[in-house]
Formats: structure tokens, sequence, C-alpha cells
């Protein structure tokens, strides 16, 4: 396996904490992996996005330019990754607040109303782990159960609160794209 993920949104939209998800669980897998975050100058309310890259292999570099798989949270980050995703890649859009979808047929494209899930659970920044869930939903690059023990072994005592929360958006997102 090599996949080379890019999930992108507003600053404050959780774009890196989901990343961090994915990289933890990775390495406690037993996967090599990198994460490389960006943070647009505004940072709460700019853009932010990471790009996380899982292999078997060991990765000769952390940039990419063409992901296999990416989360889309916003409609500036659907304009600049849409197009970049390699052909036979995964799209997640956040429809909540992407209204249109990627005219692209050589990529799948999922659309999941990820604010209006997350606002049903009870807090609206649970959006990023929903189009997280979504995404291993459709295409299960490590395991949904991994992800969850991530939860319970990397996030710090006094923020334990998060933990029971994303563990049910995470669920609610893997529920969606599975009917």
């Amino acid at each position: 396996m090599h996949e080379e993920i890019i999930i992108s949104g507003f600053g404050g939209q959780g774009a890196l904490f989901a990343g961090q998800l994915l990289t933890y669980t990775a390495m406690d897998e037993g996967w090599h992996v990198t994460w490389i975050p960006s943070y647009g100058p505004e940072m709460r309310g700019g853009t932010a996005h990471c790009i996380v890259i899982i292999s078997e292999d060991d990765i000769g570099s952390p940039i990419i330019s063409r992901p296999t798989m990416c989360i889309v949270m916003n409609p500036p980050s659907m304009d600049k990754y849409e197009p970049r995703v390699k052909p036979g890649g995964l799209l997640v859009v956040n429809s909540t607040l992407v209204r249109y979808r990627s005219q692209r047929d050589d990529i799948e494209a999922i659309y999941v109303p990820a604010n209006d899930l997350a606002a049903e659970l009870g807090n609206v920044r649970m959006a990023n782990v929903i189009l997280l869930g979504a995404m291993l939903g459709r295409r299960e690059i490590l395991p949904v159960a991994g992800i969850k023990r991530t939860l319970d072994l990397h996030i710090p005592p006094e923020r334990s609160r998060i933990i029971e929360p994303n563990k049910r958006a995470l669920d609610r997102g893997v529920a969606y794209v599975r009917g």
C-alpha cells in the first residue's frame, strides 16, 4: 500500500487533527508515515491543509502533487485539490459547504453533508472526523478500530472529553457512506 492524502479546509475546521489521527494510527499499525501541516497566514479562518503519506515502503519525499485521496472541507479546497487527485483516486467532499460537484469521471467523488451530520451529533466541529470516517468507510486503508484506539492513546487527559464524541463522529461518517 502507498497512499498520498491531502486534507484541506479553513483554519479551525480540524483538517490537521484529522491528519494526525491518520498519522498516529498508521504508526501504531506499523506503516511508514509522514505528516506535513500547512497553515495559511490567517490561522483560524485562513486555509489549512496537511499531507499524509502512508506506505509499506520507505517514503522518499513528504511532498506530493497528485494525492490518491483528498478530503475537501470548503470551496477553496475543492477548487485547489479536486483537479489534482490522481485518476482512480478518491475525493471526499463536505457537501454542506461545497455546493457543486466534481465534473471528473476518472475519480470517485463522495459527497457528505458533514457539518449537518456533526450538528445532529451536537457539535459542528466534528465534521472533520465525519469526513475521515467517510473516507475510511469507502476505502479502509486503516482500520476504523485503529483510529478509535488512537483517540484513546494519543488524546491528552485534559482533552479526554472529546474522545467519545469523536468516536461517534467517525462511526457516523462510516455509516453514511456504507448506507
